[in-house]
């Protein structure tokens, strides 16, 4: 197993399990379940320390194909920034996950207020890492890529 296969094993843990977490609590909120309100919190906080490895495996990854065909430093350099900024946000999600889970349990009177900042932070979040994930798949993935043009196949008689 290479840098490369353990960037990729990890990758997609951060995106789901903050678009999990996000829905989680948002229909938590909305129902007032507070079982489901907890689970949500606790369901973010997994998230962003999931979050820690899948950066830490980023360098790996980048050295295993940074010499490919069709790699450029741009694509790369582009993933990584939106990577490093991706992670930020859900640390601090994580953060104000944890700090509104602790407050629920000593019902503190700001416990809402940190569960509705959670939720926004989750949905800054998710989009970021999505956003992340997206310009990662570019790197090995052209057919995603914006410019991406589909050779045509010729078709029995065409010229050539």
């Amino acid at each position: 197993m290479n840098g490369a296969h353990l960037h990729l094993l990890l990758n997609h843990t951060p995106i789901l399990g903050s678009l999990f977490g996000l829905l989680l609590l948002l229909v938590a909120v909305v129902r007032r379940q507070e079982v489901l309100i907890n689970a949500g919190l606790i369901t973010l906080i997994v998230a962003a320390l999931l979050t820690i490895p899948t950066q830490l495996t980023g360098e790996g990854a980048e050295e295993v194909v940074e010499d490919r065909p069709g790699v450029t430093h741009a694509l790369i350099h582009e993933h990584e920034a939106a990577a490093e900024l991706s992670l930020w946000a859900m640390e601090a999600t994580g953060a104000l996950a944890l700090v509104s889970l602790l407050a629920r349990r000593r019902s503190a009177a700001r416990a809402p207020l940190f569960t509705y900042l959670t939720l926004a932070g989750a949905v800054v979040s998710f989009g970021l890492l999505a956003r992340t994930g997206n310009l990662g798949a570019q790197i090995m993935h052209p057919e995603v890529r914006p410019d991406f043009r589909a050779p045509t196949k010729s078709r029995a008689g065409d010229a050539e």
